[in-house]
């Protein structure tokens, strides 16, 4: 504490006048001088203290003293040079009265001044230099980066689709895909989100770009390979959207926003780590289409109960309403209508989604169904999906599974002959938390993609495949995780199979 100029000269021996930039530093870190200018600052310091009226004194003639932080006096503590210079330089400022004795102080911790007062410039620079560049304090950036190394191989009676399958995509590929999300809230309670996304997913059988045969094996986080995303080596703008509160209800609206963002409730905790898309849509893919384009939604939510309501246009940034527009022939729309209740344990959700066909919106299926989706129409898709997980970590697997059903109408000038007509998709998913090891998961699931169960002019189709995953997930630290997996699909081709 610096008590009077006398105590400065008292303790600061007269030899020690060598810099020790070491101690600057410390002090400049540790101390953080304060002005006293009452007396009652100091929360240790009592009337009945033998300096009490001395400090008086110093704040009625020269309008402040410093204190040691908090408002401490530490009148036992011995100090050194550099603590006395920048007890000094604290009450330098609110001096006015420059009397002999003050200037005889001034002149001989010159240097520790110096010192101290170049360093409190540099760091104000410093500090104006990380304001200036500084992120808005309401703002919040969020990664993912995902490396994929994979190989399909092939098997069957169908020799030529094998072998061709075989020198087409069964080499091992190693992909990769980039994420940036940047949230930012300017009340506490709304959101507008950025997402930036990359990947070179786009020349493999994982990309959703490859041959329709492989359709069904697009990878979850390239499922917007098919909706307008670049996903050769190229960032692009895969989120912007804006949501905000009011009451019960939650209002979206964005440029590039997906079905699944306007949802109040996902009915599914599989699985902790994605293998494939397919198995993660509730058993109900064309209903849970992801669709991504402009498009607005709301929905209310109250004791677990909720209502969702949405429609996005994938072509909505195309003029011509051929191709693009919103609610327009070409619009690429989905309008979703979503019913369910959650709770921590369990979950359930019915789903109806009016989906214009032509537009690649549904991706998952076999390719007999795919072929007919291609077609201008559309399709009336249903779904009930549902979970259910313990309340702790067990041998007890938390169960995932839905169904879909689906009625596709095409316009007047299309052969309707042979074109589906109702098709349906299922799957259950398991997974155990915590299995083998904390932080690790294990899973498996089964289902049906998008089959056709009924065709246009009463004839019998025999489409359907089944697709299986299983995986482990090993958490090797907080943030990065390793997934073996093993998927098989049988016969891929649905209901192009070649006889026999």
């Amino acid at each position: 504490m610096l008590a009077a100029p006398l105590a400065i000269g008292a303790i600061a021996p007269a030899g020690a006048m060598e810099l020790n930039l070491t101690d600057v530093n410390r002090y400049g870190r540790a101390l953080r001088s304060e002005q006293v200018t009452s007396i009652s600052q100091f929360s240790d310091v009592r009337p009945t203290d033998w300096a009490y009226q001395a400090l008086t004194g110093l704040i009625e003639r020269y309008g402040c003293v410093a204190g040691y932080p908090n408002a401490t006096f530490k009148g036992g503590q011995a100090m050194t040079r550099y603590e006395a210079a920048a007890l000094l330089n604290a009450c330098l400022d609110r001096i006015s009265e420059v009397t002999d004795e003050l200037k005889r102080l001034m002149a001989e911790f010159e240097k520790e001044l110096a010192v101290l007062r170049g360093r409190v410039d540099g760091l104000e620079a410093k500090v104006g230099e990380l304001e200036a560049t500084q992120f808005s304090t309401t703002t919040k950036l969020s990664g993912q980066a995902t490396f994929v190394i994979g190989a399909n191989g092939f098997s069957g009676s169908a020799g030529d689709l094998v072998n061709s399958s075989r020198a087409d995509y069964g080499a091992t590929t190693f992909n990769y895909d980039v994420q940036l999300t940047f949230d930012t809230s300017f009340t506490g309670k709304d959101l507008l989100r950025t997402n930036l996304r990359g990947g070179n997913f786009a020349d493999s059988s994982f990309g959703g770009a490859g041959p329709s045969s492989l359709s069904q094996l697009e990878v979850a986080f390239q499922e917007d390979c098919g909706t307008g995303i670049d996903c050769g080596d190229v960032v692009a703008i895969d989120r912007l959207f804006y949501q905000f509160p009011f009451g019960n209800f939650t209002f979206s609206v964005g440029g590039r926003i997906g079905q699944d963002d306007m949802l109040a409730i996902w009915p599914s905790v599989y699985p902790a780590d994605t293998v494939l898309d397919v198995l993660t849509l509730g058993g109900a893919p064309a209903a849970y289409n992801k669709n991504l384009g402009a498009g607005a939604g709301v929905w209310w939510q109250q004791n677990g109960f909720a209502v969702s309501a949405n429609y996005v246009a994938a072509n909505a940034d195309v003029a011509s309403p051929t191709v693009g527009g919103i609610a327009t022939a070409g619009a690429g729309g989905t309008g979703t209508v979503q019913l369910g209740y959650s709770n921590d344990n369990w979950g359930l959700a019915a789903i109806y989604s009016s989906v214009q066909n032509a537009n690649g919106l549904i991706v998952y299926g076999t390719n007999f169904a795919l072929d007919s989706f291609s077609n201008p129409g559309t399709t009336n898709a249903w779904g009930l999906s549902g979970f259910w997980q313990p309340s702790q970590s067990s041998w007890i697997p938390s169960i995932s599974a839905g169904w879909g059903l689906n009625r596709s109408s095409y316009s007047g000038d299309v052969d309707q002959t042979g074109l589906v007509s109702i098709s349906q998709s299922w799957s259950v998913g398991l997974q155990w938390l915590d299995a083998f090891a904390k932080g690790n998961a294990l899973g498996m699931a089964v289902g049906q993609p998008t089959f056709a169960t009924s065709l246009e002019g009463g004839s019998t189709p025999n489409d359907g495949n089944f697709v299986w995953e299983w995986w482990y997930k090993i958490q090797l630290t907080d943030h990065i995780a390793v997934t073996p997996a093993l998927f098989y699909l049988s016969r891929p081709l649905g209901g192009d199979t070649p006889g026999g």
